[in-house]
């Protein structure tokens, strides 16, 4: 018969260190050769850590009077001189598999900072002048890809115009391609392959964290770096890269490395020498990074390579295993740090009673509100709210769910409550099937083929409807009716939270949990409220804001089974039904009110680290 260690044990691993969670952080900088002449923002970088080319740049600030056309190869462990530029230029943009098959465009040049459109391609020998960009640009864009199949992304164009464009390189001419979300200049740009590229950081009117990941037809918006920068370098591409170095701000150059896993960034080691400006490997690798010259005050001859181990097998969350050299048994988990808001981008239109939601920080939106009756949509990429398409009825206090591609507004308010339907598919608004029962103020999860709205006013209702995709049907009422309380961003047909709000003659902290067939009242929160803001799941929500009696900044975090009080709002502020947008670490509120609309949004944000955590018996 067998034994339940065989049936249910598993093996534990011996270990003399503990583990680490990715390649990445058994990464280093070491000394490279060092470049025979002080050069920094180059008209561009290609190649490998042993295989790399940097063109052109300036030897000493200002650079647009210290300009040079030289270029230098890399080997792996010195540079020699290459080619001359045919163009003399600075804070353009480079790519190439290797430093015998370059590409270099645009940038800038004397007199003044003049942008440009030239291209050159590199054989190992000499630069061939062929064609040019069709957006002239400078101030250091982004590039990825080979001499064949590459790509440029963002700058700077006359008179100081931010560029999204992207153009890709067949080898012989330029074609534009799909726009970057965010129009940026000083972009960290890297990419292996024409399908792969990275765009990282930037800079707008101040320094920015977007990063955008480009799959060969459109761009989209990962999470951000940890630090807003500039002018920095990456290697690698999607799903695997680093950055490192750049500014986040004039004359503040920075050491830290990042490192992208396809999903996150975590800071691993520091440059040895802070400095912005500086050459890179684009088609380098997350293991494999080269970074040369740069400004650190003056221009530098400075190289270091980045090694990480490529025989690496990840750490498994949730792994036993047993250190022989702490004596312990250890378990490999994700831990969370403290939560805390801070400033996110305006809104465009000031307003509260607003609609919106979102998968993502990221990625939310909002749509309608008050003052009187609004139509506006906007849509908020991690920086910037940008507006679209607007609702097609102008009107407060709708149910939403839905991402910033795919959205569904229920009911509301434009003269008198209403039951109309609105889905959005991207571009545009289209009217589908009414709600059966006609009611504002309440609340909404799932998606635009499998939805749920439910509670309302006027009055406190109960009345709970699911959508197909087509219709409405009617399931199991809340236990207790009410109206303008907590609901989840991320929640769905089959998962949904109510929490707080107006409940029949009082202001309450009440919590449902819808399971998709029936509610069940469980925790109340700590502090009764109304018309707050809700975002995440429903085992991991945030409640934040709202009035308890007057205006108020706490929140509440939700972890399935009980509330926490964790940090309050930077302003006390509530705004009738709003929806956020993220998750319960990373989330989003807009359109608030305290004595009048506001403009202004708040950020979310709890830091995560994985660690090996000692298990004790006790």
């Amino acid at each position: 018969m067998a034994s339940y260690k065989t049936i249910k044990g598993f093996a534990v691993q011996t270990v003399s260190t503990d583990p680490v969670a990715s390649a990445a952080d058994t990464g280093s900088w070491a000394s490279g050769g060092a470049l025979p002449t002080a050069k920094y923002i180059p008209v561009g970088s290609a190649g490998t850590q042993t295989s790399n080319l940097v063109a052109g740049g300036a030897t000493a600030p200002p650079a647009n009077s210290n300009q040079v056309n030289t270029s230098f190869e890399y080997d792996g462990s010195s540079w020699t001189s290459g080619g001359t530029l045919n163009t003399i230029r600075f804070a353009g943009g480079g790519f190439g598999a290797t430093n015998t098959a370059a590409v270099f465009a645009g940038g800038s040049r004397s007199p003044g900072s003049a942008q440009g459109g030239e291209t050159e391609t590199y054989n190992g020998t000499a630069f061939t002048e062929v064609a040019d960009l069709n957006q002239i640009r400078g101030e250091t864009y982004g590039g990825a890809g080979t001499s064949t199949a590459g790509i440029i992304y963002g700058g700077r164009s006359p008179p100081s115009t931010n560029r999204a464009n992207a153009e890709n390189w067949n080898g012989s001419s330029w074609t534009e391609t799909g726009d970057l979300n965010t129009a940026r200049a000083e972009i960290a740009g890297t990419g292996e392959s024409y399908t792969a590229a990275i765009a990282v950081g930037g800079y707008t009117t101040t320094a920015v964290a977007n990063v955008e990941t480009w799959n060969g037809s459109s761009w989209t918006e990962v999470s951000e770096i940890n630090t807003a920068k500039y002018n920095g370098g990456a290697s690698g591409g999607s799903p695997s890269a680093i950055f490192f170095g750049g500014n986040i701000q004039p004359g503040t150059s920075q050491t830290q490395t990042e490192s992208w896993d396809g999903s996150s960034w975590t800071e691993v080691s520091d440059l040895s020498t802070a400095r912005w400006g500086l050459g890179k490997s684009p088609s380098g690798t997350s293991l494999s990074a080269l970074a040369s010259g740069g400004n650190t005050g003056s221009a530098t001859t400075v190289t270091e390579e980045w090694t990480a181990q490529s025989d690496f097998t990840k750490t498994n969350l949730g792994q036993v295993y047993y250190n022989s050299g702490s004596n312990a048994f250890k378990v490999t988990r994700t831990v969370l740090g403290t939560g805390a808001w801070s400033s996110g981008g305006n809104i465009n239109n000031a307003r509260w009673q607003s609609g919106g939601s979102g998968a993502t920080q990221n990625a939310s939106w909002i749509v309608g509100g008050a003052p009187g009756l609004k139509a506006f949509h906007e849509q908020y990429d991690g920086s910037t709210w940008t507006e679209v398409t607007d609702l097609g009825t102008a009107k407060y206090a709708v149910m939403s769910l839905g991402t910033t591609t795919a959205a569904l507004v229920a009911g509301g308010y434009d003269g008198a409550y209403e039951n109309d339907v609105e889905l959005w598919n991207g571009s545009s608004w289209t009217e589908v099937a009414d709600i059966n029962t006609i009611r504002g103020y309440g609340g909404a999860a799932g998606t635009t083929t499998a939805g749920i709205v439910y509670a309302g006013h006027p009055g406190g209702l109960a009345v709970t409807e699911t959508w197909d995709g087509s219709s409405w049907t009617e399931v199991g009422d809340l236990n207790t009716g009410g109206n303008q309380g907590g609901k989840p961003s991320n929640g769905t047909q089959t998962a949904a939270i109510f929490s707080g709000g107006n409940r029949p003659g009082s202001v309450s902290g009440k919590t449902e949990l819808w399971d998709g067939s029936s509610w069940t009242e469980t925790t109340d929160m700590n502090t009764a409220r109304a018309y707050q803001w809700g975002f995440g799941t429903s085992t991991a929500q945030i409640v934040s804001g709202g009035n308890d009696g007057s205006l108020t900044g706490k929140t509440e975090s939700w972890n399935g089974s009980a509330w926490t009080e964790v940090a309050d709002l930077a302003t006390a502020s509530n705004s009738n039904n709003p929806n956020g947008g993220g998750t319960a670490t990373a989330g989003i509120i807009a359109a608030a009110y305290t004595s009048t609309a506001l403009s202004t949004s708040e950020e979310w944000n709890v830091p995560s680290s994985v660690l090996n955590q000692t298990i004790t018996v006790g």
